[in-house]
């Protein structure tokens, strides 16, 4: 039986650890896998769950979001679902930003209103994965919970940066504790199936991701006027509630920082990836695109979205994103090229070429890239060398960061021809 259910996908804050990427976007609008947004993965996932009801909280820096959802996400007149953005406002109940995710919804919670649902969905804007919300939806019906979380067995050393909880037989949550401490963990380990606990993945992380019934979170959140789920209202909960574990055991990643985002973007050029972009779809904005064109170039695990022109030496474990422009002698490894939001006319990048004007948008000939993240609309010059690794030191500099040895080189930057980045 089909349930009624409304999304809402988490925002998140200003996205400092993943500066910076987040300097002029939110977080959910980075973009990921060389075509997709961050928010895809979560609207994706509800919409092959057949949920088509969604709202999208954001606050900092939404202008792209804004843009990419008008541009993405269009019903049919005859269809009920949506995809509406709801931003921090001033009402005459308030007028300073989100303090939190709790907060976020209960004060955004009023355009619900008009909402026919029984069941409410609160999900992360900065996950990767790949999830039938239905599934969990009908166990938390089955099993009469009041709050069902969905979790997710992890090691002792990333348990520490997730809200762990425990579980009775009848998968009833009986106790929960954010972010512990090493010398605590012992106390919160969980019966897990016998593979994962050979993995060392004995902890129940929480997912971020809440199924309420209808009233009940409205009531929670005016009862406890925590700000936060993790930390205040689901703690509280556990006393008071019937809330429930849902174990999810398929490909899950957090993506918040450098060094996720970097991992997450490479492992898409695995033969046989965690994240199957080959299966279920990942909707996104329909571009009027042409083919790639690959010139001469050696391609060994690479991802090339649509619109490029490659005329590289080697492409090697990268992902290429769309309007992407590569010189001849380049060689390019373990790098993320978001690519670019516009092509430059052929005479205007023969003339930049040419000149001691910035380089064209792109990487220019006889460049090598390692270890690299290229965000939107980069002109890398000629014989222009950047490699990252362990050996460089987390930094900030006018044209690019460094982040646990990833450079990762701003938006609209200009690497001028023969610069040296990490050598």
């Amino acid at each position: 039986m089909a349930h009624k259910v409304v999304s809402i996908v988490l925002g998140g804050g200003r996205g400092t650890r993943l500066f910076p990427l987040t300097d002029q976007r939110s977080k959910p609008a980075v973009p990921i896998a060389g075509k997709y947004r961050l928010v895809d993965i979560p609207i994706s996932n509800c919409l092959n769950s057949g949920y088509n009801k969604i709202f999208v909280l954001t606050q900092f820096n939404s202008a792209s979001l804004n843009k990419h959802i008008k541009n993405s996400y269009n019903f049919s007149i005859f269809s009920k679902g949506f995809v509406d953005i709801l931003a921090a406002e001033q009402t005459s109940e308030g007028d300073s930003w989100f303090e939190g995710t709790a907060d976020a919804v209960r004060r955004t919670q009023k355009n619900l209103v008009n909402v026919d649902y029984d069941y409410v969905l609160i999900l992360s804007g900065d996950q990767l994965y790949q999830m039938d919300y239905s599934a969990m939806v009908d166990f938390h019906v089955k099993n009469k919970g009041e709050i069902t979380i969905a979790t997710i067995p992890v090691t002792g050393k990333e348990a520490t940066g997730f809200g762990i909880l425990k579980s009775n037989e009848d998968n009833e949550v009986v106790s929960f504790i954010e972010k512990p401490s090493k010398d605590l963990l012992p106390e919160w380990t969980s019966e897990v199936p016998d593979e994962l606990e050979k993995q060392g993945r004995n902890y129940l992380a929480s997912m971020g991701i809440y199924v309420f019934s209808k009233g009940v979170m409205t009531r929670m959140l005016a009862e406890n006027k925590g700000m936060d789920f993790g930390k205040e209202i689901i703690p509280d909960a556990i006393e008071n509630s019937k809330v429930l574990s849902y174990q999810f055991d398929g490909y899950w990643t957090d993506i918040g920082t450098i060094a996720s985002f970097f991992e997450a973007n490479i492992g898409l050029t695995e033969d046989i990836p965690s994240f199957n972009l080959f299966g279920e779809t990942v909707y996104t904005r329909a571009r009027m695109l042409p083919p790639s064109k690959v010139s001469g170039t050696t391609l060994n695990h690479a991802i090339i979205a649509d619109g490029c022109i490659i005329l590289a030496e080697k492409i090697q474990q990268s992902v290429i994103g769309i309007r992407s422009r590569i010189g001849s002698g380049t060689v390019v490894k373990f790098t993320y090229m978001m690519g670019s939001d516009y092509y430059e006319e052929l005479n205007e990048i023969v003339e930049l070429a040419s000149s001691q004007e910035p380089p064209p948008i792109g990487v220019g000939e006889r460049c090598y890239i390692e270890n690299t993240i290229l965000d939107k609309n980069c002109r890398i010059g000629n014989d222009v060398r950047i490699k990252g690794g362990k050996h460089l030191p987390d930094g900030d500099f006018e044209e690019y960061t460094i982040r646990d040895g990833i450079v990762v080189v701003k938006k609209n930057a200009v690497i001028q021809h023969g610069r040296t980045i990490g050598f």
